[in-house]
């Protein structure tokens, strides 16, 4: 099974998810149902705004149990016990590209255990476009999902490993 790849203008090929996202930077056109850029003047969005709502979004699907690599996940869970640290991240394991008038979105995420993933993912997807167009008024070019962990209740990494029984 070959697939074919797209050639930029310099002859050299890109995959699916470099089109979209040069589409997102490229702003090539105006699918939005709300435009952000009138004859009375331009709206932005910044990436933070667009990385917050993913994430809030995505967390809202039954089935996933957190976002974020394992590194980011750690990192996240040593800065919420600093005192004033803000709290919780809610853009851990969200990545972002913002243009115009389309974004393209990256998730790791952690599943539960014993949630069907390819479902979840659509789920995920479905929740995550709908927020951010409503929210934004962006369109939303693709949203690419990496599942970096499956949660298992009661496997908490904080707990102290069984002592052993060999002698």
């Amino acid at each position: 099974m070959s697939s074919t790849t797209p050639e930029t203008p310099s002859g050299a090929t890109t995959s699916a998810g470099e089109v979209a996202r040069s589409s997102a930077r490229s702003q090539s056109g105006s699918g939005s149902t709300t435009e952000l850029v009138t004859s009375q003047g331009k709206t932005s969005i910044a990436d933070g705004v667009v990385r917050k709502i993913a994430g809030i979004a995505a967390r809202e699907v039954n089935g996933v149990h957190n976002l974020g690599t394992g590194g980011t996940r750690a990192f996240g869970a040593l800065r919420e016990r600093i005192p004033g640290s803000g709290g919780p991240n809610i853009s851990q394991g969200v990545t972002v590209e913002v243009g115009e008038r389309q974004a393209a979105i990256d998730l790791d995420i952690v599943v539960e255990y014993g949630v069907a993933i390819a479902d979840l993912a659509q789920a995920i997807r479905r929740n995550v476009i709908t927020a951010v167009e409503r929210m934004t008024g962006l369109e939303v070019a693709e949203v690419n999902i990496s599942v970096d962990d499956i949660f298992i209740a009661g496997d908490d990494s904080n707990e102290e490993p069984a002592p052993s029984r060999v002698q």
